[in-house]
């Protein structure tokens, strides 16, 4: 029996989209789970936040809103309604029909149309918005699906998308896009080495001074280990003068460095605490950054200030409100 996505006796409902391929993975993300890491639940949210805001700026939809999140291609959706819909992030080889499917812009989809992704052409992490948004239940006042904790989802539960799955959407604002698509700076190429942006942490000054230099002067490489919970770096091995800590908690982006010396960022999936030394953690685009490389791509870690780090991020908040 197929799996419904929200309630069966929600009159409310409207199906969007039908799952004919479910691809390795594909799950529902909104802006991720706040306030209950003191209960041990990570935050989840999308792994590129700045391609997700993209989606969902494009879609015509609030700050917030649920979007799917697509990794490694291999879904087929076929839509069930009208819809608008938007993807960004990255190429995954999307076509709407059999025709390629324009990304970083609003495009129109009819009843009945098979929207697929295929494989990472550029990049790993694709988001599809549509205009009103995927709805679901919330879990611990988020939608976020946490497949290790079981957590949000379609289902509530955690799950990722199965084939004959029914996906809700939510009816669109009455506002509706202010843009068409995406200017070209918001569209990154992630075959390009990433130069990722960290504030260093509380242990910086434990780490060796060869360590340090090794850490923002070498090339590191993105490791096959590498998932939502967090990213291995390959390079020079670094050398602190603590060898672990007492448990504390950890934050989107940290860079825990474990005996190995090898670093380790964590993304939204991420422990809520851990006890390895921390080099500092990477700004919240560096982390989406760095969630689209795919193993074996160059990245650069380069220290930047509190102060450079916020006025960063500001501006890109600024893009997505009102």
């Amino acid at each position: 029996m197929n799996r419904v996505t929200n309630s069966e006796t929600n009159k409310y409902t409207v199906i969007g989209f039908r799952v004919e391929r479910a691809g390795p993975l594909a799950q529902l993300e909104d802006a991720g789970r706040f306030g209950v890491r003191r209960l041990g639940v990570t935050q989840g949210g999308p792994a590129d936040l700045h391609g997700w805001a993209w989606a969902n700026h494009l879609a015509g939809n609030p700050w917030g809103t649920a979007a799917l999140e697509i990794t490694f291609g291999g879904l087929t959706l076929v839509a069930e309604r009208d819809l608008t819909l938007a993807v960004a992030g990255a190429d995954l080889g999307a076509t709407l029909d059999g025709q390629a499917l324009p990304l970083w812009q609003r495009v129109q989809c009819r009843e009945g149309q098979r929207l697929a992704f295929a494989m990472p052409a550029n990049g790993l992490r694709a988001y599809l918005a549509v205009a009103g948004g995927f709805a679901a239940e919330p879990v611990l006042g988020s939608v976020a699906c946490v497949v290790r904790e079981g957590l949000g989802g379609f289902d509530g539960r955690g799950s990722k998308l199965a084939e004959g799955d029914r996906l809700a959407v939510g009816e669109p604002s009455s506002a509706g896009a202010s843009l068409n698509a995406a200017p070209d700076e918001a569209r990154i190429d992630y075959r390009a080495p990433a130069r990722l942006p960290l504030l260093p942490g509380a242990q910086v000054g434990d780490f060796t001074g060869q360590s340090l230099f090794r850490a923002f002067n070498a090339t590191w490489h993105v490791d096959d280990r590498a998932d939502r919970m967090g990213v291995r770096l390959t390079g020079p091995r670094l050398q602190c003068r603590i060898g672990s800590l007492v448990s504390e908690g950890i934050g989107l982006g940290a860079v825990q460095v474990p005996p190995d010396g090898q670093p380790i960022a964590l993304l939204n999936d991420r422990q809520t605490i851990g006890g390895y030394p921390r080099l500092g953690a990477l700004t919240p685009l560096a982390a989406s950054r760095l969630a689209q490389c795919l193993p074996g791509q160059e990245v650069r870690l380069a220290a930047v200030s509190s102060e450079g780090a916020l006025a960063a991020y500001r501006r890109f908040c600024e893009t997505f409100s009102g």
